[in-house]
């Protein structure tokens, strides 16, 4: 988990910012995201004067990474791991993939990919005259399965 806190004061990010500065402060946060940050900020005067509700807050977003109470079977966690290799591939994911990354036969990377296509977070996509599955593309709304 990377979390990067922030705390921001009026004067230097908003009162004295034009349209550049504001476009790199954008393109900061962005590359940070790109870089796996999650970017969590906070105004000063929040801190100093509302330091209840910056806890609050901070409390909220940390309870996402707090394990739940339920045990995790294994084969949901490497379904997840599944969703997280295809989004890093940035493009189709293919048995070979799965087969490297969890360093399994190709037979178990063929079976988790197909798993997952029959939950519907993955979607086939055929070669020649849709006979062969060649590999497989995450379906819209795929990112909901890893929350």
């Amino acid at each position: 988990m990377k979390l990067l806190f922030e705390i921001k004061g009026y004067a230097a990010h908003v009162r004295e910012m034009d349209r550049q500065k504001y476009c790199q402060e954008l393109n900061r946060e962005t590359f940070l995201i790109a870089m796996g940050y999650q970017v969590i900020s906070f105004a000063y005067d929040d801190v100093e004067q509302r330091p209840d509700l910056c806890i609050n807050l901070l409390r909220m977003v940390l309870s996402r990474y707090h394990p739940e109470n339920a045990p995790v079977s294994r084969g949901l966690l490497a379904e997840k791991e599944v969703i997280r290799l295809a989004i890093l591939l940035v493009r189709p994911i293919r048995p070979v993939d799965v087969k490297r990354h969890f360093e399994v036969d190709h037979k178990t990377g063929v079976l988790m990919l197909q798993r997952l296509t029959e939950k519907g977070w993955l979607k086939p996509v055929y070669r020649g005259k849709g006979e062969r599955v060649v590999c497989y593309e995450l379906v819209r709304g795929a990112l909901n399965y890893l929350s």
